[in-house]
């Protein structure tokens, strides 16, 4: 009988502004383009099997997957020497599996609903062409949560949720292109953070 063939899989690291996170980037993707999914703590990560695996790692805080990467960041404490390469293999292992980091499934995009006034699907897509690819790279996302009386509200997840530099990026950045792109925009503002 045939051994099934492993999937090749190739993880490098990268550091990114958030001292506490680092993302491990795959050669394919994990993730719908544009979606993302934030696991604050191991009881969120219920349909996510390989978030569930990283938290058994007492050194981990929190997990975000996205496109074709994983931000995992750790407890202050704990240098990321002692730590980064038990990650990327047990990533890297899960990988190789064949199984499916994320177990949900969407029956239409998440992203963009029907009902959104004009204000707020043109906020999403200044946000989603922009802000998103930026934001990203960094090993972090930005989602909409809001659009009321000019302010913006978003969530910042991955590397960008507790970073020291997001308050910059959320005001010098993201507040500056809205504001400048669409007039109905006053502020923009991180929800929960």
């Amino acid at each position: 009988m045939l051994e099934a063939q492993k999937r090749p899989v190739h993880l490098y690291m990268e550091a990114n502004p958030n001292p506490n996170s680092l993302k491990f980037v795959a050669n394919f993707m994990l993730t719908d383009d544009g979606v993302s999914f934030d696991f604050p703590d191991e009881e969120s990560a219920s349909n996510s099997p390989l978030a569930l695996e990283l938290f058994n790692f007492a050194a981990i805080e929190r997990v975000f997957i996205a496109s074709n990467f994983v931000t995992v960041t750790k407890k202050g404490d704990i240098p990321w020497e002692d730590i980064q390469q038990h990650i990327r293999d047990q990533i890297k292992n899960f990988l190789e599996s064949g199984k499916q980091p994320i177990s949900t499934q969407f029956d239409a995009d998440p992203l963009f609903d029907e009902n959104d006034s004009e204000v707020v699907k043109k906020i999403k897509g200044i946000l989603d062409e922009y802000i998103r690819p930026a934001v990203e790279q960094d090993g972090g996302a930005i989602v909409f949560h809001s659009f009321q009386d000019g302010v913006v509200k978003v969530l910042l997840q991955g590397a960008c949720s507790g970073c020291p530099s997001s308050t910059v990026t959320l005001k010098a950045g993201i507040e500056n292109l809205l504001t400048r792109m669409l007039p109905e925009v006053k502020s923009v503002e991180a929800e929960g953070v």
